[in-house]
């Protein structure tokens, strides 16, 4: 790798490298090492294999826990100060596992598309190893190795990068959440294939000036009272024909966010989005199902519900009846079959069918 692409990937991981030779080592597979000379990857990969667990696990408890005194009803008499969570021991380890397993690891690195920058021997370049998920999981937990010995285990680097890469917010998403990350990022997959959304984070106060040349869409309507907060900057780059966007945050990752929701609301506002029937490549009843939550998570209408009930015939076989419903449609789309599964697909297709027409 030369310089250009080392900053691309930095760039990228919302971090800087002090020994940028510990970033090129995460690329770096066995069979190169062994053909060439130097050192690999592996023990960085072993690294980064803990630290992703506590990172996930940090992640987890700032999401969902909380200690007593930080309630309203808190009762301040009180001589303990007690943490509690909203999900159970058992959730959260479903959680965890959800985040750090082989698939999640190599879809986000799918997602920074850093495969590409693999350094392999001559046999991996030819078996294609790049392309295999345990490998890109390895690469994941390599870069993460490599970022903390270099921030020399600072745990708000590692947290940050942690946040870029992984993007929690986005794949553990809920009902409703605007996900303005991965909104971007569909929309970059959609109508920009050949390249990635380019971010750059730096320290940038709100109110210092911004004296660029190039067309930009900053944030700008952020409150008096919270300007002191916006210690970072973050500058996206969604494509050759549209603006340069800015948005700033309390942290990297506060930043991004911000930014991807400036870029989000300009496109909308210009009518950039796309409409909803070029959205589903093909319509189908085996997949209609994902295809609603698919058209809701992009933010057009909520996520559609379902209701059961089921009859049996003189024969005593089973009659289900399912109803498909979305808040924002008054119409009803019900289907019915011999199997619950079934009668859950033909109502979902044929409310799909409703809202595409």
């Amino acid at each position: 790798m030369d310089d250009r692409d080392l900053q691309f990937i930095q760039d990228q991981i919302g971090y800087q490298f002090k020994n940028p030779d510990l970033l090129q080592q995460a690329f770096v597979r066995r069979s190169y090492a062994q053909e060439n000379g130097g050192a690999d990857n592996e023990v960085l990969e072993f690294i980064g294999d803990k630290v992703l667990d506590i990172s996930v696990v940090r992640y987890l408890t700032d999401r969902y826990g909380y200690m007593a005194s930080e309630c309203d009803n808190y009762d301040s008499d009180k001589e303990w100060d007690e943490f509690y969570s909203e999900l159970s021991e058992g959730k959260l380890t479903d959680l965890k596992r959800r985040l750090v397993e082989k698939k999640m690891l190599a879809h986000r690195i799918d997602i920074l598309n850093f495969s590409d920058y693999l350094i392999m021997g001559n046999g991996d370049e030819q078996n294609n190893i790049n392309k295999e998920r345990s490998v890109k999981e390895d690469l994941f937990e390599a870069i993460m190795g490599a970022v903390a010995l270099d921030s020399n285990w600072n745990f708000e680097d590692i947290q940050t990068v942690f946040n870029f890469m992984l993007d929690p917010d986005t794949e553990l998403a809920e009902d409703g959440d605007e996900n303005y990350v991965g909104l971007i990022q569909n929309w970059v997959t959609k109508f920009n294939p050949s390249h990635l959304p380019l971010y750059y984070s730096k320290k940038f106060s709100y109110q210092a000036s911004w004296n660029m040349s190039f067309n930009r869409v900053s944030q700008n309507n952020i409150p008096s009272s919270e300007v002191h907060r916006m210690q970072y900057s973050c500058l996206l780059k969604i494509h050759d024909d549209e603006p340069i966007f800015r948005g700033f945050g309390a942290s990297k990752s506060e930043a991004r966010k911000a930014v991807c929701k400036v870029a989000y609301d300009y496109l909308k506002r210009n009518g950039k989005l796309g409409s909803i029937k070029t959205e589903i490549e093909n319509p189908n009843k085996a997949d209609a199902i994902n295809q609603l939550e698919t058209l809701a998570r992009r933010g057009y209408f909520s996520i559609p519900s379902y209701d059961f009930s089921v009859e049996y015939d003189n024969d005593g076989n089973p009659i289900w009846t399912c109803e498909c419903t979305i808040a924002e449609y008054t119409r009803i789309s019900s289907a019915v079959s011999s199997s619950k599964k079934g009668a859950k697909k033909a109502a979902a297709y044929r409310m799909l069918q409703q809202i595409l027409n």
